[in-house]
């Protein structure tokens, strides 16, 4: 008698189960299922380091230096030293023209986070004689589309100037556009990228354009000096 009133026991709990796993709400599970992603983003938003692109030409790709000597690589190993929690990608394209530029900044900047945007461009269109005011919208749609993906994005130009080989009056109206653009834009301007390396032949390869090694070093002591306000 007693092990039939056992199993009777066993039954009766066995189909209460059944019941109230049946009358559950599987809007719960989806919802605990929910927080669950909703937490797992969470920390892998607190945990993902910030992002900084380079986006320009030759002078950005580190032409002609091994990744390791690249103003970029050298800002990434300061950074690191420092502890900051930054990841720079380098995205420079030898022979970048602003109009190019242009067309490739949305493929860029829609892959992936940006909190600093680093726009390098603008020497290979004084070097092919494009119109100044060419230059300058060309610059200014590149802010516009970053802005209009990342709209938090810190926004830093690199102001650029060429060799009077165009004529005094095209290369002083093609200095000018880059503060013009930092302050109608509201970005910030370094001034001169190739500060204290244009035109000194032991800073420059063979070329006379590109850095070298050492170029490199004072090239990213230039960038550094207005990116580390932003960190």
């Amino acid at each position: 008698m007693k092990k039939y009133m056992r199993k009777i026991e066993v039954w009766v709990l066995m189909v209460f189960l059944l019941i109230a796993q049946a009358c559950s709400s599987p809007s719960d599970n989806s919802a605990a299922e929910g927080a669950k992603k909703d937490l797992g983003a969470t920390v892998d938003s607190a945990k993902r380091k910030k992002v900084i692109v380079f986006f320009g030409n030759s002078i950005t790709a580190g032409y002609g230096l091994e990744n390791k000597d690249a103003f970029t690589t050298l800002i990434q190993t300061r950074l690191d030293s420092l502890g900051e929690d930054y990841i720079v990608i380098n995205a420079g394209v030898s022979g970048e023209t602003t109009t190019t530029g242009s067309n490739r900044v949305s493929w860029v900047v829609e892959r992936q986070p940006v909190d600093i945007f680093v726009l390098e461009l603008g020497a290979n269109d004084g070097l092919r004689g494009v119109p100044v005011s060419e230059t300058k919208t060309n610059l200014e749609t590149i802010i516009d589309l970053v802005r209009k993906v990342h709209p938090d994005a810190k926004i830093i130009l690199a102001g650029m100037m060429i060799p009077p080989s165009m004529g005094p009056e095209y290369s002083n109206s093609f200095a000018k556009i880059f503060p013009e653009i930092a302050k109608s834009k509201n970005v910030t301007l370094i001034p001169f990228v190739l500060e204290n390396v244009a035109g000194i032949d032991s800073l420059n390869q063979a070329d006379g354009i590109h850095p070298n090694v050492e170029g490199e070093k004072i090239v990213m002591e230039n960038v550094w000096g207005v990116l580390k306000d932003f960190l």
